[in-house]
């Protein structure tokens, strides 16, 4: 071991694009669909419009903490300087379990997507072979992985645009023979259908959309150039995101009805209907499927791949605070943190034991991490809002940041009160009808942060820091 510093190998465009793909995958390609199914193509728009204006107030404020303090735990070591140490240990463990148990859960869906072509070919086979295929990316060199991302982002992007291309085509009446215009946002109960309650279950849906694109913070302690290359990297991620959403959600809902049943059943194990493969099979192309299922598949391996790099730095950087065992914090003379990654690795694999001989604890995992996306976005919130107050209280001027995020303080109020709302509509049916086995598996996510945050503060008797205290050295 070489001791515990990382290398700073990852280019602008390695930024670019592990944000872009992080949030481009299977939320875009498979579940967007439900979205208009369940609040109609004007319901799904709005809610897509909103999660991405709160995604870009969100990106900001890290990319302003990210550039003054480029550091791979991100936004756990945000909140123990900028806030409270209890607040960055529950949410760097938060975060952690949250990638660890996502590492299992892509695996799984990579073996349930090659039964597509092999259906013969048991899948836990092919789930072995990813996992092991992803901890060689990741312990190769960090530039391995900001190299593969890169290329897996890319095929997702292209697909995206292709699509958009035929889909227009295809709405013109140009391909596929049949013009439909904007008749299907006029189409019985269109544009909005259900009313507020199933708009608000649809901010969820687009919420678990945008996941991933908080790597960007991840990722700032091994940047060449941060100051440079996160701003650039945040504007660019930013519109193409939103682009990318808006218009293949208005393309889906303009070719295909809300009430079409094919919407409702899109999942990675019946590709046929996913509203991708339904867009290109009706311009005319008969090999969609396949291709479609092919792209999934590096989707899946995409987020797998930024799951485990992701869950090892976290680890790395708890481990440097003091919030883990200090062996977590060596890294190799390639700058890898091996033993995060061995850690992380031991633990994924264990939670897919647990999907191949007891389901219900594999369930139980999944559950538990169900929110956790949502309540680092709190955090980055949170520790944004903390820091600015900080920074002037103690004297320093604007001009003195890098860059820094615009209306302030509304951008991070405006995410932290809707990512509150996000994180309470998340099951709203189940407390409709008193169900508290389906509230507790949905809000599962809640206590186990809570009881972690408890913990810490009670044996380490932390306080909220004093403003005029914070710690805005760049280096501890």
């Amino acid at each position: 071991m070489a001791g515990n510093e990382m290398k700073r190998e990852l280019k602008t465009r390695h930024l670019s694009m592990i944000a872009l793909g992080g949030s481009i995958g299977t939320g875009l390609f498979v579940t967007s669909g439900s979205a208009i199914a369940k609040a109609g193509p004007g319901g799904a728009l709005l809610a897509y419009c909103g999660i991405g204006i709160m995604v870009f107030f969100l990106m900001t404020s890290l990319g302003e903490m990210a550039t003054y303090l480029p550091v791979s735990g991100s936004f756990s070591t945000y909140a123990t300087r900028f806030v409270d140490p209890a607040l960055g240990f529950a949410l760097g463990w938060n975060y952690w379990f949250n990638w660890a148990i996502t590492l299992a859960v892509d695996i799984s869906t990579a073996a349930l997507v090659t039964e597509f072509w092999l259906p013969d070919m048991p899948g836990w086979i092919f789930s072995l072979v990813a996992l092991l295929l992803i901890f060689l990316i990741n312990i190769t060199s960090v530039k391995s992985f900001g190299e593969t991302e890169y290329w897996f982002a890319l095929i997702k992007v292209i697909t995206v645009i292709v699509f958009l291309g035929v889909g227009l085509l295809t709405i013109l009446g140009i391909m596929g023979g049949h013009h439909t215009g904007l008749s299907n946002f006029t189409y019985k109960k269109a544009p909005f259908v259900g009313g507020l309650p199933m708009m608000l279950s649809v901010f969820v849906v687009a919420g678990f959309s945008f996941q991933g694109t908080e790597l960007i913070g991840i990722t700032a302690g091994e940047s060449k150039t941060p100051e440079k290359s996160i701003p650039k990297a945040i504007k660019q991620v930013f519109w193409r995101i939103l682009l990318f959403y808006i218009l293949s959600i208005f393309v889906i809902a303009c070719l295909i009805p809300y009430d079409s049943h094919s919407l409702l059943g899109a999942s990675e194990t019946n590709i046929a209907v996913s509203p991708f493969t339904l867009v290109f099979k009706r311009a005319g192309l008969a090999s969609a499927a396949s291709i479609m299922n092919a792209v999934i598949l590096t989707s899946v391996l995409s987020a797998a791949n930024s799951g485990m790099y992701a869950s090892s730095r976290m680890l790395w950087s708890m481990a440097e605070d003091g919030y883990a065992a200090k062996i977590f914090a060596k890294t190799s003379k390639r700058g890898i943190p091996v033993m995060a990654l061995i850690g992380t690795t031991i633990v994924g694999a264990l939670t897919f034991m647990t999907s191949i001989f007891g389901t219900r604890i594999y369930l139980f995992l999944v559950a538990a991490s169900g929110l956790t996306g949502f309540i680092a976005w709190l955090g980055i919130a949170v520790s944004h809002y903390r820091f600015r107050r900080a920074f002037k209280a103690q004297g320093h001027q604007l001009s003195e940041l890098k860059y820094h995020a615009r209306w302030f303080p509304f951008g991070p109020i405006f995410a932290f009160v809707l990512c509150l709302l996000v994180i309470a509509g998340q099951d709203i049916q189940a407390f409709k009808n008193f169900d508290w086995t389906a509230i507790g598996i949905s809000y599962m996510s809640i206590p186990l942060f809570v009881v972690l945050y408890v913990y810490y503060k009670i044996r380490y008797k932390t306080k909220m820091i004093p403003l005029e205290e914070v710690d805005l050295s760049k280096h501890k």
